[in-house]
């Protein structure tokens, strides 16, 4: 039997960008809880049977008095990781506990998965045929809305709709004033709520309050505890302890609902906006009380989604393929935000998360794009709005597409390259082209790409122009320098000139789809001869000896067009497998490395079912072994397993391309 599969990290709180607060460790109790940049975001959890305590989640810093020092921690029995639920199972003198967090990010249902708001649900039952005296302790602390402990926060409490509900937010509430990667939000505010039962009260109070409750004392403070504080000064935590009396073999349960107000979201181009969730006027107490009354029907929800998506990752890939969509689910979805325009148009903006910030990057969202095409395309169009509004812009020169639309949380056009040689030209124009093709051919709806025709015709004429034979430029992959004559982006700019064929038919324009996707297949003919390296094709054109992954050939499999030969997606996959590595096969030849999501795609040009499993096996052994302890790294060496920067990225959403193949079938669209 094959051992449990153990997560590089394991989602918990997982929102938007923002909010995602995750466990890097194997147990629970073994380390804080953190922020997916790394930064402590803690979490403690503790328990009391009949009168000994025990932590079932994060720490409690030991003291130098015996009777201060840490509780031991319950032994955790089991921990499952489904794409919208974490489950943790813990166990300790006659006690069964089990601490389930959700987080409800339904696809189709956008006021849902705009609404952050997240799950704590604990659960206690006796195993031992007698009743036990359970008492429970759950707090947050306050570096949840700090960017850094040395900021300072005020707080409050209140009750309304039969909740207590407890804040806590930085002092100084100036939004939206700056940008970055390894950034978190220090406006807002963020709520602990638990609805008003029997044997529940809540307190704000120092971190502290955790020892208090060790020894089994009120958790009042006799000091000063004045506001504003530095985080660091104390820890400010929203706690609440939950007395259950007897507990039998009945489960008793109690909820906490953790959420994040952060009233300003976005900036785009100058004009800063709410949440989509806001967009009517609710108010955040509003939204807290709506998630609590829903909780039931919205797990049974969640629970029917999770268990269609393994059953269908099952059938495509194997129990391991639908181990590693279950871990990527949750984190591809936290790295975005959902807004409006002003006109109310939808924008599903990502962050590039550890790598360099950047919002709404073009090359991130395509990646990304096989979990939306599955459940939601209008949020691949939502992604490319920004897009083609910079565009448009007098502040854009150049013919081909743009890679950003500014830095997160900032939309307010291109940083990543102010020159030329920064750009990526062929790279944004295919990827602009497949995306807005693939959204339309998923629902049907047309009107987006007759809306923006002009400018993607533009785009599908530099690839025809400038794309079979790229000149020395940056592709998606920009980490591996400049390449020229790279052939895996020229099987991009194919796709690209096919995808506005595509679109051409779909807008009722034949004459003009037959020529465009006739230069495809001249483009592909040509291809096929400059790119042959014997066994294999080659990395670059005129490069002997040289191969890469080229995975954007999965597009004429899902397009239907059959522009390149089979026999080279046949020889590809038989190459790919002879260069498996343990942890994967590299990204190309120049180097012990390779990205997640392209590796899934490259495995995904194979027709039999075992060889795909075999090109994904590496890739499930990696995120078990990996030493490195951080939300799904989609880079990474494949000799030992070690991150080599990335985590916490949207780009995990495109390991779900296997499930879409299937789902999609055989599509003649050529």
């Amino acid at each position: 039997m094959d051992k449990p599969f153990r997560p590089p990290a394991v989602p918990l709180v997982t929102v938007d960008p923002y909010f995602s607060v995750w466990s890097m460790a194997d147990r629970l109790t073994d380390d804080d809880t953190r922020h997916w940049t790394g930064r402590r975001h803690a979490m403690t959890g503790l328990i009391r049977i009949d009168g000994a305590v025990r932590r079932f989640a994060g720490r409690v810093e030991p003291s130098a008095e015996l009777y201060y020092a840490e509780p031991p921690a319950m032994r955790q029995t089991g921990l499952r990781v489904t794409p919208l639920s974490t489950r943790y199972d813990f166990e300790a003198d006659g006690v069964a506990l089990t601490v389930l967090f959700t987080t409800p990010l339904l696809l189709d249902d956008l006021d849902l998965l705009s609404r952050p708001a997240s799950y704590v649900s604990l659960e206690a039952r006796s195993t031992d045929g007698r009743p036990h005296d359970v008492r429970l302790y759950f707090d947050v602390t306050g570096e949840w809305c700090v960017n850094d402990s040395e900021q300072r926060v005020v707080w409050g409490e209140g009750q309304a709709d039969g909740l207590h509900l407890l804040h806590i937010e930085h002092e100084d509430q100036r939004m939206l004033t700056r940008s970055g990667d390894d950034l978190r939000i220090e406006w807002g505010r963020f709520y602990l709520a638990c609805p008003q039962t029997e044997g529940t009260a809540v307190r704000i109070g120092p971190a502290s309050m955790r020892k208090r409750f060790v020894r089994g004392e009120a958790l009042t403070y006799d000091g000063d505890w004045s506001m504003p504080r530095a985080v660091r000064d104390g820890y400010p935590a929203l706690a609440a302890t939950f007395d259950l009396g007897p507990v039998g073999e009945k489960p008793v349960s109690r909820l906490v609902t953790l959420a994040y107000d952060d009233v300003l979201s976005i900036e785009y181009f100058g004009d800063k906006r709410p949440a989509y969730w806001r967009r009517d006027g609710m108010s955040a107490s509003a939204m807290i009380a709506a998630a609590v009354a829903e909780y039931d029907a919205v797990l049974r929800r969640c629970e029917a989604f999770d268990r269609q998506l393994l059953a269908d990752a099952a059938q495509a890939g194997g129990e391991r393929y639908a181990d590693l969509l279950a871990i990527s689910y949750r984190q591809a979805i936290a790295a975005h935000k959902l807004v409006t325009d002003r006109d109310g148009n939808l924008l599903f903006l990502s962050k590039e998360c550890y790598s360099n910030g950047c919002i709404a990057t073009v090359d991130v969202s395509y990646p990304s794009m096989p979990l939306f095409l599955l459940y939601n395309p209008e949020l691949v169009r939502a992604m490319m709005r920004p897009i083609f509004k910079f565009a448009a812009s007098e502040a854009w020169a150049f013919d081909f597409a743009p890679h950003d639309a500014g830095q997160y949380p900032l939309a307010n056009g291109q940083v990543y390259a102010q020159s030329i040689e920064g750009q990526m030209p062929v790279e944004e124009c295919g990827n602009m082209l497949i995306m807005a093709a693939e959204a339309s051919l998923a629902d049907g709806r047309t009107g987006f790409a007759e809306a923006h025709a002009e400018v993607l015709k533009q785009w599908a004429d530099y690839l025809a122009e400038h794309g079979l034979d790229p000149e020395n430029q940056l592709c998606t992959d920009d980490f591996a320098g400049h390449l020229a004559r790279n052939a895996n982006l020229s099987v991009k700019a194919v796709m690209g000139v096919a995808a506005y064929a595509l679109l051409c038919r779909q807008l009722g324009r034949e004459a003009e789809a037959e020529r465009y996707m006739g230069v495809a297949r001249e483009m592909a003919a040509a291809w096929e001869a400059l790119a042959d390296g014997g066994l294999h094709t080659k990395l670059a054109f005129g490069r002997d000896g040289s191969w890469s992954l080229k995975y954007n050939l999965v597009w004429d499999v899902l397009f239907g067009t059959e522009l390149f030969s089979p026999e080279v997606r046949k020889k590809e996959v038989v190459w790919y497998l002879s260069r498996r590595q343990r942890y994967g096969v590299p990204l190309d030849s120049r180097e012990n490395y390779t990205k997640s999501d392209w590796l899934v795609w490259a495995a995904s040009l194979a027709e039999d079912d075992g060889e795909f499993r075999a090109l994904i096996e590496p890739l499930w052994r990696f995120a078990d072994e990996t030493p490195d302890r951080v939300p799904f790294s989609d880079w990474y060496r494949t000799d030992d397993a070690r991150q080599m920067n990335f985590q916490h990225r949207s780009v995990v959403g495109g390991l779900f391309i296997k499930l879409l193949k299937d789902r999609w079938g055989s599509r003649a669209f050529s």
